[in-house]
C-alpha cells in the first residue's frame, strides 16, 4: 500500500498544473476539505495543498506553453539526475532537467517510453507528502498504457520497479511496487488502453480516498467538475469514479473497501 514511508521508487508527491490555481483551489476545497498555501516569488507561486495542517499535494499557475491541465505523480529517486539518465537510456525523454528546490529537494520532469510525463523526486528537507490513504489524500496510481510489457520494462529499468499479476473476475490487474519491498507494498496499477474505452491516451491517473464515492461525485459537478466514469463498485477493491475538474485535469476517487489484516 501507498505509505509515507518512502523508499526509491515510490510515489513521494503530487502536484497540479492549472491555468487558474486559485479556481482550482477553490473546487478541490470544496471537494476534498484542502486549504491552498501559495508560495512566494521566489518559488513561482508554487504553493501546498493541506489537509488540516499536512501536506497532501503540490499546485501552481501553469500556462498553455507548459501543457494541458494536469496532475503529474513524483517517484522517490536517490540520485534525479541517474535516474534521469537511465530514463534517456531506455528511450524515454527528460522534459525538465533535474534542478535544487531551493534545500527542499532536486526534481526533475520526465516522460516514458509512451511519452506519458511523470516526475523525479530527490527529497532534501522536504521528504514528500505528509498524508495519504486518509479521506482526501493520494491512495493509488495508475498507468494508463497501450502497451503494458513495455512500460513494466522501462519503469524497472528507470526505478526499478517490480510488477504483480493479480487476479479478478475477467482478467488480470497488473501492479507496481518498489524493487525489494514485496507485493505488500504495490501502489499503483497498470492498465492496457484497449480495455478502457474511456481513455483515450496514455497517463497517470491519481486516485484520492474519499468517506463517500456518490456525494463526493455529486459535489464535482456541483463545483464545475466533469464525471468521466460514474460511480462503480469494484467488488474487493471499492466504489470508484474518474472525474476532471473545471480546467480538465484527471483524477479519479474511490471509497475503498476494507482489506483483511
Amino acid at each position: 500500500m501507498l505509505t509515507t514511508r518512502f523508499v526509491t521508487g515510490a510515489p513521494n508527491w503530487i502536484d497540479l498544473g492549472a491555468p487558474d490555481i486559485d479556481g482550482a483551489a477553490a473546487f478541490y476545497g470544496g471537494l476534498f476539505g484542502w486549504r491552498f498555501q501559495p508560495g512566494g516569488p521566489e518559488v513561482g507561486g508554487y504553493g501546498l495543498f493541506q489537509l488540516g495542517d499536512r501536506t497532501t499535494a503540490g499546485g501552481m499557475q501553469t500556462t498553455p506553453e507548459q501543457g494541458p491541465p494536469s496532475w503529474t505523480v513524483y517517484f522517490q529517486a536517490p540520485d534525479a539526475d541517474a535516474t534521469a539518465r537511465a530514463a534517456e537510456q531506455a528511450h524515454g525523454t527528460v522534459l525538465v532537467q533535474p534542478m535544487d528546490v531551493q534545500d527542499l529537494g532536486r526534481m526533475a520532469i520526465l516522460a516514458d517510453q509512451a511519452g506519458v510525463p511523470f516526475g523525479l523526486w530527490q527529497p532534501g528537507r522536504n521528504k514528500g507528502l505528509e498524508v495519504v490513504q486518509e479521506p482526501g489524500s493520494l491512495c493509488w496510481i495508475e498507468l494508463y498504457t497501450a502497451d503494458v510489457p513495455a512500460a513494466a520494462a522501462f519503469y524497472h529499468s528507470v526505478l526499478g520497479l517490480e510488477t504483480a499479476g493479480v487476479d479478478f473476475p475477467g482478467g488480470t490487474y497488473t501492479t507496481f511496487n518498489p524493487a525489494g519491498e514485496g507485493e505488500d507494498a504495490m501502489f499503483g496499477g497498470v492498465v492496457p488502453l484497449a480495455d478502457d474505452p474511456g481513455e483515450q491516451e496514455a497517463h497517470w491517473l491519481p486516485y484520492f480516498e474519499v468517506g463517500d464515492t456518490d456525494a463526493t461525485v455529486a459535489r464535482a459537478q456541483e463545483l464545475g467538475g466533469t464525471v468521466r466514469m460514474p460511480a462503480t463498485d469494484f467488488p474487493g477493491v471499492g466504489r470508484v469514479a474518474k472525474l476532471s475538474d473545471p480546467y480538465g485535469a484527471r483524477f479519479a476517487v474511490i471509497r475503498s473497501e476494507p482489506q483483511p489484516g
